[in-house]
């Protein structure tokens, strides 16, 4: 008994790291084999901020990215492609903005689910916004000028954005609905922020 006492012990520091220390499901080792995925740990600033789940045209802000993860019903980690990792370390400190690309994986019995986020943690909202308007701005003027005001309203009630759910994948595959639509309708998932309606969505 005494013997087992430091093995049960290290069973509980690994499982006190959160569901990442548990093993992987065979489909789940595959896909992470199969789109060179290697753990990653973001930081804690992206984790708290907000996010959307709509690249063009959001209509909500969704909470803190932590708050999502916790939500999840299966067992998380969190991956970053390896290349993409060593990008991000040669890069070291800079003040030009940079977004890159994590995977939140979602292991069930049935499923493997990728929620695939942008992280722009780095800019403050309003500059988060500035940089958006600058990848969609020439796409869609029009469409994305009324966003813009939408996200600049958002910014001064304190609903600001540091981060963007861009692409769901299930088993590989990507899926046809947008992330917004997912989460609202098939998950349930409750966002804090109306963006059509320009106020704060009460629990």
């Amino acid at each position: 008994m005494i013997r087992l006492f430091p093995i049960f012990l290290g069973f509980l520091l690994l499982v006190g790291n959160g569901s990442t220390a548990l093993a992987a499901s065979q489909k789940a080792t595959a896909l992470r084999q199969a789109n060179g995925l290697v753990a990653f740990t973001p930081t804690e600033k992206f984790l708290s901020g907000n996010f959307v789940a709509e690249e063009m045209n959001p209509s909500v802000i969704f909470g803190a990215v932590k708050a999502f993860a916790a939500s999840r019903k299966c067992p998380t980690a969190w991956f970053i492609e390896e290349g993409e990792k060593h990008r991000l370390a040669g890069i070291g400190s800079s003040d030009k903005p940079e977004e890159y690309t994590i995977y939140l994986e979602e292991d069930c019995p049935d499923q493997v689910v990728y929620y695939v986020f942008i992280d722009q943690s780095g800019l403050t909202p309003q500059q988060w916004i500035e940089w958006r308007e600058k990848f969609h701005k020439s796409k869609a003027e029009p469409q994305y000028g009324s966003t813009k005001s939408k996200l600049d309203q958002a910014c001064t009630e304190g609903c600001g954005v540091g981060a963007e759910l861009r692409f769901l994948q299930k088993d590989g595959e990507l899926m046809g609905k947008s992330p917004e639509e997912y989460l609202r309708v098939d998950l349930k998932y409750a966002p804090i922020y109306d963006l059509n309606r320009q106020k704060k969505i009460s629990k």
